[in-house]
């Protein structure tokens, strides 16, 4: 399937890069597996200089990360985005489910990183969301929102399964589409096509990626020597993206 909103890679009117790119630190911050490493003083600081409309979902999550008790934060976690096939926080799989063709599209995924001289470690996939926001805001804006516009529907998918469930992380994710152009007649389409029929199926004898039998060399062009993501200024707290 081809990209969607290739010819569309810029910000909306009103969300400047700068903009998006804080919006897209954030995320990453708050998407990611909830425990004492969360560097919520990081959203503390740069939250005033959003625009409201970004800024408030951002604050609503925040105020409950704070009050909830963290255990059933993390309880909240893995129901929300380990059990429901709608809200999976991994962007390749609302397309391609457990087949190879979700491999090749991996291995898209590590490339950019790679050409953008980071490399991410086996011990995480390449298109969580929490990665691919973090390798966008602060390794290459440009390629990194194209990741996102790639997979654009099932962001959508996971915006409104979310807000649908009532979830916390749906505040999360809201300012992340904001920062993004809305989809069009086909977008919403495949939306709609996903939200009903799901991701493929997984193909005979393929291991479900994400799950502890996933095998990183599939989507690796070399036979070793891969070493974590030296993404700047925000790193990942322990135990997290692979929740």
């Amino acid at each position: 399937m081809a990209p969607l909103l290739r010819s569309r890679n810029r910000p909306p009117a009103g969300v400047d890069e700068a903009t998006a790119c804080a919006t897209w630190q954030l995320a990453s911050l708050l998407i990611d597996y909830p425990d004492d490493g969360q560097q919520l003083d990081v959203v503390d600081a740069v939250l005033p200089g959003l625009p409201r409309e970004l800024a408030e979902p951002f604050s609503r999550f925040l105020a409950h990360r704070r009050t909830a008790p963290l255990n059933r934060l993390q309880e909240e976690y893995v129901e929300t985005f380990d059990t429901r096939r709608r809200c999976a926080l991994f962007l390749t799989y609302f397309l391609h489910g457990d087949t190879r063709k979700r491999g090749m599209a991996l291995l898209r995924f590590k490339q950019t990183y790679q050409a953008a001289g980071l490399e991410l470690g086996d011990q995480e996939l390449p298109d969580h969301l929490a990665v691919v926001l973090e390798f966008a805001a602060t390794a290459d804006p440009v390629a990194g929102r194209q990741l996102l516009l790639d997979h654009r529907a099932g962001l959508e998918l996971l915006r409104l399964s979310l807000t649908e469930l009532g979830s916390p992380w749906a505040d999360v994710v809201v300012p992340v589409c904001a920062t993004l152009p809305a989809l069009d007649g086909e977008g919403m389409e495949l939306v709609r096509r996903l939200a009903e029929e799901g991701p493929p199926e997984e193909e005979v004898g393929m291991t479900p990626y994400g799950t502890p039998g996933f095998d990183a060399a599939l989507t690796d062009p070399r036979p070793s020597g891969t070493v974590d993501l030296g993404l700047p200024g925000f790193p990942a707290p322990a135990g997290g993206r692979g929740a």
